[in-house]
């Protein structure tokens, strides 16, 4: 549809569009919450917690978002990076679960465009040991036809059959031999950890108070009712009232829900999930490409990202540390032999550039394989008042929250629209994807990252030249953007830049731990950090991705 041209500036466009970037400041922050009174209170800085305050901020509700980590450190910086419907859903007959997520993946491609792209999975078709042969390959057709019915027009193209020779231009090292050809899809690919960062910064730019390494310890009860929470900032204890409390934790509310006396638990079942990058040269694929596993009836995916390929992932039953979830060397021998037997590469465990592992928050009983439960969302409310909601996906996070508020508001006694179907996020408002990308550079690069904020980045470049050095040797992130992250991200730690607001250690782990002093001087003199907390700081970045590479390699249990 083309748009007629504008006789004054679009509001919201304009509205979103500031002379100067949002001043969040740790401080500012904690005194907005501690001793005040909010409408709701969100517990959990994960996707769904942050389109939550987000949502309930543009309802004109008074919110605080809280989590006791850092923005997306759990789950939501560790998915598969797919904003996408699902074709196993449609698979398991999951088909209304398929229709809804095609709608909100449009939906996330146009409010947060900058960093929300189209991306193109390719399916091969062999003659023998593939994801199905040149048998099942109609039927496979009639699938692909189903998703495009269900939503995935919306992208603008349906799928597409490609010969032999289409399937090795976009990733050349598929084993020729039993190739016969192969379809190719579109869905949306996101920086999961970026993403959640910005709905939290939109939410705060519409009012929300939103604080990370805040841990919240108690939820006060008065008179049988959710009346607020206490929470734990360093050596601080901070409390604020509210008239309803939500939950949006994840799968830590396996370890504590927050709950009342008498009130039954939900059924949370983690569900691991790990990945692993790759040099991009070992691949050099063009999309993702999905791939057989030997010996498993299960496909794995290498999903191209800057000079790196993602190949995951895995789908198992997790019990353990839900702070300490690492790629074993198990599940790396386990994806490098799937991709080993699909591409003609050398790849050795060693050229694993990082990993990541987490836990996707499943709600079922026990029994049965993960791969198998249906990713549903559930949200409750207890008689006391103390909302929850978990399950889902990234790609439904906007929905579900509109349901927790809907559900939050209803405890109120208040009934407010939703506002965020058309809510873009910061630096989305006006973003042309096409226009900034098109001949790459530092531009393409910022704009991935901030869409039309990247002129502030800009700035402190402009006021000192000399930032313009990569902060990871290898990688585009320059140390300007450690000043930014700090200045307006409300990044706390060398691990909050190097794992989040850049995603150098997943990209390159080792080279990262080799930067995090540089990156402790940085946010040292922004911070005003005692030289003792910066390497501190340092020492503890350095430990965790010895102990990622120690597990990863099979060096450690």
């Amino acid at each position: 549809m083309i748009g007629l041209p504008s006789r004054k500036p679009q509001a919201e466009r304009a509205r979103l569009t500031s002379e100067t970037p949002l001043d969040l400041r740790r401080a500012d922050q904690i005194a907005k919450i501690d001793g005040a009174t909010f409408d709701m209170i969100v517990v959990g800085g994960g996707i769904t917690g942050a389109y939550t305050a987000m949502d309930a901020a543009l309802r004109g509700y008074s919110v605080a978002l809280l989590e006791k980590d850092d923005f997306a450190s759990g789950t939501s910086s560790k998915s598969s990076k797919m904003i996408h419907g699902g074709l196993r859903y449609i698979e398991q007959g999951n088909l209304p679960l398929v229709r809804h997520s095609l709608l909100e993946r449009q939906r996330l491609r146009k409010n947060a465009a900058h960093l929300v792209q189209r991306l193109p999975f390719l399916f091969p078709v062999l003659s023998r040991n593939g994801v199905f042969d040149r048998r099942l390959a109609a039927g496979f057709e009639s699938l692909l036809w189903t998703y495009d019915l269900a939503g995935g027009w919306r992208e603008g193209v349906l799928h597409q059959k490609l010969t032999k020779n289409e399937v090795l231009s976009h990733c050349p090292t598929f084993k020729g031999d039993d190739l016969d050809g192969g379809f190719m899809y579109y869905d949306a690919r996101a920086d999961d950890a970026r993403l959640t960062l910005a709905l939290a910064r939109t939410a705060a730019f519409h009012g929300a108070a939103v604080l990370n390494g805040a841990k919240v310890t108690d939820i006060v009860r008065s008179n049988g009712k959710v009346h607020g929470i206490v929470a734990e900032v360093g050596n601080q204890e901070i409390r604020a009232k509210s008239g309803v409390v939500i939950m949006a934790t994840g799968v830590w509310l396996r370890d504590w829900t927050g709950a009342g006396k008498d009130v039954d638990a939900p059924n949370i079942r983690p569900a691991k999930g790990v990945h692993v990058a790759v040099p991009w040269m070992k691949i050099r694929n063009d999309c993702t490409v999905t791939i057989p596993v030997p010996g498993r009836n299960r496909r794995a995916t290498i999903t191209r990202w800057g000079e790196t390929s993602y190949l995951g992932t895995t789908d198992e039953d997790y019990t353990g540390d839900l702070d300490d979830v690492n790629c074993t060397r198990e599940e790396l021998d386990f994806l490098l032999d799937g991709a080993r037997s699909a591409l003609n590469v050398d790849i050795e465990p060693e050229d694993a550039l990082g990993s990541i592992g987490g836990c996707r928050p499943l709600v079922a009983p026990p029994g049965g394989k993960t791969l198998e439960v249906k990713r549903n969302h559930e949200i409750r409310t207890d008689h006391d008042g103390l909302v929850t909601v978990v399950g889902g996906k990234l790609t439904t996070s906007r929905h579900m929250a509109e349901q927790t508020v809907d559900a939050a508001q209803k405890v109120l006694g208040q009934k407010r629209r939703c506002r965020t179907k058309n809510a873009r996020l910061l630096g989305a408002a006006g973003y042309d994807a096409e226009a900034i990308v098109a001949s790459g550079g530092l531009a393409s690069h910022l704009g991935e990252r901030y869409g039309t904020e990247a002129r502030f980045v800009g700035d402190i470049l402009d006021a000192r030249p000399e930032l313009g050095k990569p902060v990871v040797q290898g990688l585009p992130f320059l140390e300007a953007e450690v000043v930014y992250s700090a200045r307006h991200e409300l990044a706390r730690s060398v691990d909050d830049i190097l794992s989040r607001r850049t995603r150098a250690r997943i990209m390159a782990r080792d080279a990262s731990a080799r930067a995090a002093a540089r990156v402790g001087e940085l946010l040292g003199s922004e911070l005003g950090l005692s030289k003792t907390e910066v390497a501190r700081q340092v020492t503890e970045y350095e430990k965790h991705t010895a102990h990622e590479r120690a597990v990863l390699m099979g060096e450690s249990k």
